[in-house]
């Protein structure tokens, strides 16, 4: 599925589950991203112009592989990410909240669901429970 889906057209049904985590959970970056063995691509993005990132400076890849949410309160206080481009230039992420998407017949993970936010932050359990319920809606989406 995953080879099927990278380098498709942006869809309304994903720009609006991005667009609604970036609003719920107020911050100013949110993506759908899928990961290959090179980069992180995104299905759809709010906040940032690009539309892929190298796997190198990919936090989706952290959350793809993660049990749960996957939670980064201060970017600069965790070796991972201390020196990481999106982290050292703009756009500076400084939080990141990310939940794993799964191809439902493999059962293998496809990307990431997320938010980055610009400044440090602890996310409530009311956000995170937002964004498991938005990243579920786009899992459902992506396995149509």
């Amino acid at each position: 599925m995953k080879k099927d889906i990278i380098g498709t057209a942006p869809e309304e049904r994903f720009d609006v589950l991005t667009k609604e985590a970036s609003e719920r959970l107020t911050c100013p970056i949110s993506t759908v991203s899928i990961i290959d063995n090179d980069r992180e691509w995104y299905k759809s993005v709010v906040g940032l112009n690009e539309k892929q990132a190298p796997i190198a400076a990919s936090f989706c890849v952290h959350a793809m592989k993660a049990k749960s949410v996957f939670l980064v309160e201060d970017t600069l206080n965790d070796p991972r990410f201390v020196n990481n481009p999106m982290v050292v230039n703009p756009p500076k992420i400084r939080a990141y909240a990310g939940v794993a998407l799964y191809d439902r017949k493999s059962e293998m993970p496809l990307g990431a669901f997320c938010v980055k936010d610009i400044k440090p932050r602890k996310f409530t359990v009311e956000e995170i429970d937002a964004l498991v319920d938005i990243a579920s809606r786009v899992e459902d989406e992506l396995n149509k």
